[in-house]
């Protein structure tokens, strides 16, 4: 039997949550089962009351606010301790169009995706400032270079996961979960597909961009910490590279202008004075100084990548902890 289970991160939420619950399926075809889930993030409104109206199956809650990545990995956690086979992350504001979910699920219900990411259409979204559309192309052209992936719309949360693809997620950010979860799903080889989606008209302005600035700032903080995480000996090799190169050109530059000084002493019977020569040494002290630098981030890449090979490990002991605790059922 195929369980679905469709999760909701909410905080405060009771405006909207009672219009995005409306919209969602109950039965989809080549799913035996449907459930609803929400993780109710410290909400100070009624939203866990909308949602028992509602008739949701799952409620997990926090006694504060502790963001959406912790709420979205609640939501994971508690899916996969429910027996989900296939769990669809959507928004509490309605913004995915519900009757899509069969669509997003398709891949993985037919076997050839593990993860499957809404792809809205940006340039239809009227409530998306042109900057906003801008960033989001650029964001997720970054993404796709970091992640090696083809995901058309990294900040999308409306996605789909397999259980053995839930399984293996970590988020580590606080801040938001959707960039981290692709980087991280592409550096592990999970099959990754975009799904083209529709979109509903906006009930509320975003929780998660409070600004432009500050939301390109994190974004970006994330994609360097899970690439520093996934490709430390290539991000501390290519940072490494950079100093070691400018110092090895100053090196390079003193011998030459030190032969030529050398040369040109001898030819001139002596004429040239000593000053002259020892005036370089300052460019000859900032190349060491670099080449040390530089050497120091490449034995910084080769620890880290040593460290990450004791990730790997945990992440190993990690998932077949997870097996044992939520039960190894086949794939959809």
């Amino acid at each position: 039997m195929t369980k679905l289970i469709i999760q909701i991160p909410c905080f405060n939420e009771e405006k909207t949550l009672g219009i995005a619950l409306s919209e969602l399926p109950r039965e989809i075809a080549g799913v035996d089962r449907v459930e609803w889930l929400i993780v109710n993030d410290g909400s100070i409104d009624r939203t866990v009351e909308v949602a028992r109206a509602c008739g949701v199956d799952h409620i997990v809650s926090f006694d504060h606010n502790q963001g959406l990545a912790r709420a979205f990995m609640a939501g994971i956690e508690a899916s996969l301790k429910a027996g989900a086979d296939i769990i669809v992350n959507t928004d509490a504001d309605n913004q995915y169009c519900a009757d899509d979910i069969p669509r997003l699920i398709e891949p993985i219900l037919l076997g050839y995706a593990e993860v499957a990411i809404g792809a809205r259409p940006i340039r239809e979204i009227r409530h998306f400032s042109p900057t906003k559309k801008l960033l989001q192309k650029l964001g997720s052209r970054v993404v796709r270079l970091a992640s090696r992936t083809d995901v058309a719309d990294a900040p999308s949360g409306f996605r789909a996961f397999s259980r053995e693809a839930a399984m293996r997620l970590n988020v580590f950010n606080e801040y938001t979960y959707t960039l981290e979860t692709i980087i991280q799903a592409g550096q592990k080889g999970m099959a990754i597909v975009s799904v083209p989606v529709r979109t509903n008209s906006d009930l509320r302005p975003s929780r998660l961009v409070k600004s432009i600035s500050s939301y390109i700032w994190r974004s970006i903080l994330t994609i360097f910490r899970i690439f520093i995480t996934y490709r430390p000996l290539r991000f501390f090799g290519f940072l490494g590279s950079v100093p070691m190169g400018l110092g090895i050109l100053l090196c390079v530059r003193w011998l030459v202008l030190f032969v030529g000084d050398h040369i040109g002493d001898q030819v001139g019977g002596g004429m040239l004075l000593d000053g002259q020569t020892r005036a370089r040494t300052p460019s000859l002290i900032l190349a060491a100084i670099l080449i040390l630098i530089g050497f120091q981030l490449w034995i910084f890449g080769l620890i880290a990548d040593l460290m990450a090979v004791n990730r790997k490990m945990l992440e190993d002991i990690q998932l077949r902890l997870r097996r044992i605790e939520y039960g190894d059922r086949k794939k959809p």
